[in-house]
């Protein structure tokens, strides 16, 4: 039997097949806090509880076009920092059926944030203590904030949280939010020197002393 005529005998019916979906845990700084979008579920299992965006993963497309288009349809936003995270495949996650999850999460700077979507962000410490989390989401959410710390000092993720042009103390502030503790200015400026693209600007100092304006370095 050659390989098509197997296939086109082959019965796929015998095996189960167990739904896929994508959920994102997408997350900016706010406040001078980590924080995570949730939407409010609408329908049941877990109604009225808070949860991540996510959707049902389409026959005919893969996952990270599953991703983006959740990322859209969710928040309108496109071309940002995204990440497979974990796939989640316990067997009692989902009340409904066998759902196999896998997780992405994605950073976006809070100005690149629609207004009207900003209000669905939440503090990531007293989401991961609130009780009311829908699924295994909670995991998740700890999950991907774990990833950002193990990440950033080694890679040039944090800048995915700041706009295109940024003072040195917005820098450094961004990278003590996701490591979630403070850094030595000195030590800090000159690990990330490499980094950085100095401009010709500096800010208005109104009530502080002017600070110079950067850009991160492009690779060449």
């Amino acid at each position: 039997m050659t390989e098509e005529e197997f296939l086109t005998q082959y019965d796929s019916s015998v095996f189960p097949k167990p739904s896929v979906t994508v959920d994102l845990v997408l997350f900016t700084v706010r406040n001078e806090q980590l924080q995570v979008l949730l939407t409010k579920r609408e329908q049941h299992p877990f109604r009225n509880q808070l949860a991540l965006p996510g959707v049902f993963v389409q026959i005919a497309e893969t996952l990270d076009e599953a991703a983006q288009r959740a990322l859209f349809q969710k928040t309108g936003l496109q071309n940002i920092y995204m990440e497979q995270l974990y796939t989640w495949g316990n067997v009692q996650r989902d009340p409904r059926m066998r759902i196999i999850s896998v997780s992405y999460y994605a950073l976006v700077p809070e100005m690149q944030i629609p207004e009207p979507e900003r209000e669905k962000f939440f503090p990531v410490e007293k989401i991961l203590s609130f009780p009311e989390i829908a699924f295994d989401h909670r995991e998740m959410i700890a999950y991907g904030r774990e990833r950002i710390r193990n990440k950033v000092n080694y890679s040039d993720i944090a800048f995915s949280l700041l706009p295109e042009e940024f003072t040195l103390p917005q820098l450094q502030k961004i990278y003590e939010i996701l490591l979630g503790q403070p850094l030595y200015k000195a030590n800090f400026r000159k690990k990330i020197a490499d980094k950085l693209q100095p401009t010709e600007k500096f800010t208005s100092g109104h009530q502080h002393r002017p600070s110079r304006i950067y850009r991160k370095k492009v690779s060449s």
